[in-house]
């Protein structure tokens, strides 16, 4: 069983790519971790009550949690298309999102985890930290990480310029 990331970005997407190339006659578990709202108010203005009022966290969670789902089964609509037989999974965050995907990977028993190099931005990113760095110092298995195409060309650039030096 594989294990592969997806939030719907090219990094993840690239993920998915590459396993199917990598991987083709393994079965995969498509994963889409969410953040439970009151996760977001604890690492934001809202947890220090800044915010005089706070909207329905479980309206919030369920929207969120649907939109993940969503998010899954696109993941699997690409992963079949690329001949795997892939199923969708999705998870709460509850410390960190690395944690969330080593979690879920111990319970699918995956014996690899696949995902992009950076799939959060933004105000995300700086409240997560880097989840593919967490997931490689921690994981107990083997771990593929994938850059998107655009990165991946950024980087091979990069290296051959240096190389020319």
């Amino acid at each position: 069983m594989i294990l592969i990331c997806y939030d719907g970005s090219k990094d993840s997407r690239a993920a998915i790519e590459r396993a199917a190339e990598l991987f083709r006659s393994q079965p995969a578990t498509i994963l889409t971790v969410w953040q439970p709202f009151l996760e977001v108010a604890a690492r934001s203005t809202v947890g220090f009550g800044l915010v005089p009022s706070i909207p329905d966290a479980d309206e919030i969670d369920e929207a969120s949690q649907k939109a993940s789902e969503q998010t899954a089964g696109e993941g699997v609509k690409l992963a079949q298309a690329l001949g795997l037989k892939a199923g969708p999974r999705v998870t709460a965050q509850v410390s960190t999102t690395g944690r969330a995907i080593l979690k879920e990977a111990d319970d699918v028993g995956a014996s690899v985890i696949v995902m992009g190099t950076r799939g959060l931005t933004g105000v995300k990113s700086l409240l997560l930290g880097s989840v593919s760095h967490e997931v490689v110092e921690h994981a107990d298995r083997t771990v593929a990480i994938v850059p998107s195409p655009e990165v991946a060309a950024s980087r091979g650039r990069e290296v051959h310029h240096e190389v020319s030096k």
